[in-house]
C-alpha cells in the first residue's frame, strides 16, 4: 500500500538498526508517558470534580514515598538513555581502524567523492558491501549536510574544516544522500546516490574508467608545481621541516606546545602556515589561501599521509625536526611543503 510512500527508511547499514532501537526506545518511553498523564488527568478530573458551588477540597500534604517514586522512575530512565546514547554516539563518531577513506566535498549544489585511487564522483558514491567506510568531508562554500538516511548517518559539511563520518553498508542497492542545511536556492537539487556492491562488483567499478593516477600521485604533482619540494628537502636542511613519516605524530611548536600532524593541521597549515609553526623553523611559507581548491587541499592532505615513516619515534616524544643550517640524520623522502607548519 505505501510502497512508493515508505514511513520509514530501510535498515541498509550496520548502524541503522542500532539508531532505531535508540530511537523506538525513546518514543515509546514518550509515548507511555504522554498516555499515563492523559489516562491521570481525565481519571482525576472525573474523579475529584466540584460537585456544587461552593466546595472547597481537601487539603493534602503529600507522600514522601510518592515523592521518591516519581523522582527514582524518571531518572532511572533518563540515566538509561543517556548511557544508551552516548555509547552509540561514540561508535557512530570513531571510525574503526583500517577503514576505507574517502574524500567529500560539498559545494553549491552538488557533491564530489574522490577515492583513493584516484576514482571520482559527482553525486554519487560506490562503496563495497560489508567494509567499513570513513568519509573525510570539507566544504567550498557554505555549511552543508551530508545525510544517508537508509544508513542513518548525518553530518555536518563545514568550510574551514574537516568533519568525519563513517558506515559499514550491509547490502546492495542504491540508497539517496541529500543534504540537509539549507545552502541555497538550489539546496532540494543538492542530491545524490550511494550504490553499495558486493566486493567483486566494487573492485570490477575500481578497475573500470579512466585513471588519472591516485590522490596521493595528484598531490604529489601538485607539491612539485608549487614548488613545495624546494623547502621540504627530504634531507632536513630545508627552510621547511621534513614531513616524511609525521604525518599522526606530534609536532613541537614556536612559543611552546605541540599539535598533532592530522588533515586539520595540515589544511591550517598551507592556508594559513603562521597560524602553527614547528619549533626551529621560521615563518616564511607564504599562504595558500585562494590558489588551491579544497580538491587541492585534499591531494596535498593524501600525499603527505603516503609519504612512508621515517623511523620509529619514542612514546610520548614529539616528532622533531631540524632547522637548515643544523645537521640532522638523513630521513628519507621528498616532504611536502608541510602545510601549516609555517615554513
Amino acid at each position: 500500500m505505501f510502497t512508493n510512500f515508505p514511513f520509514f527508511p530501510q535498515q541498509a547499514s550496520e548502524q541503522a538498526a542500532q539508531v532505531d532501537a535508540v530511537y523506538f526506545f525513546l518514543v515509546a518511553v514518550s509515548a507511555f508517558f504522554a498516555a499515563l498523564i492523559a489516562i491521570f488527568l481525565a481519571v482525576f478530573a472525573a474523579k475529584f470534580h466540584r460537585t456544587h458551588h461552593d466546595q472547597v477540597g481537601d487539603a493534602i500534604h503529600g507522600s514522601i514515598a510518592l515523592e521518591l517514586l516519581w523522582t527514582i522512575i524518571p531518572l532511572g530512565i533518563t540515566m538509561i538513555m543517556f548511557v544508551w546514547g552516548a555509547q552509540l554516539f561514540f561508535h557512530l563518531t570513531r571510525a574503526p581502524k583500517g577503514a576505507m577513506e574517502i574524500y567529500v566535498v560539498g559545494k553549491q549544489w552538488m557533491w564530489k567523492a574522490q577515492h583513493m585511487d584516484g576514482a571520482r564522483e559527482i553525486n554519487e558514491l560506490h562503496v563495497p558491501v560489508g567494509r567499513p567506510v570513513k568519509l573525510i568531508m570539507g566544504s567550498e562554500d557554505v555549511i552543508h549536510s551530508f545525510f544517508i538516511p537508509d544508513f542513518r548517518v548525518k553530518a555536518d559539511v563545514i568550510p574551514g574544516r574537516y568533519n568525519t563520518m563513517w558506515f559499514t553498508a550491509s547490502k546492495p542497492g542504491r540508497y539517496h544522500i541529500f543534504c540537509t542545511q539549507y545552502c541555497g536556492t538550489k539546496h532540494s537539487a543538492m542530491i545524490g546516490w550511494v550504490t553499495a556492491m558486493g566486493a567483486a562488483d566494487y573492485e570490477t567499478w575500481l578497475g573500470g574508467g579512466a585513471r588519472t593516477g591516485t590522490m596521493a600521485d595528484a598531490g604529489a604533482q601538485l607539491f612539485q608545481s608549487l614548488t613545495c619540494n624546494t623547502c621540504h628537502l627530504e634531507t632536513g636542511q630545508g627552510r621547511g621541516p621534513v614531513l616524511k613519516g609525521a604525518y599522526g605524530k606530534p609536532v613541537e611548536l614556536e612559543g611552546g606546545g605541540t599539535v598533532v600532524m592530522d588533515d586539520a593541521y595540515l589544511r591550517e597549515s598551507i592556508l594559513m602556515p603562521t597560524a602553527k609553526v614547528v619549533r626551529g623553523f621560521q615563518p616564511i611559507m607564504p599562504p595558500f589561501q585562494g590558489l588551491v581548491t579544497e580538491e587541492q587541499l585534499l591531494q596535498l592532505i593524501a600525499y603527505v599521509k603516503s609519504l612512508g615513516a621515517q623511523g620509529p619515534t619514542p612514546p610520548g616524544q614529539p616528532a622533531t625536526q631540524t632547522p637548515a643550517g643544523q645537521p640532522s640524520a638523513p630521513p628519507a623522502t621528498p616532504t611536502p611543503k608541510q602545510p601549516g607548519s609555517g615554513n
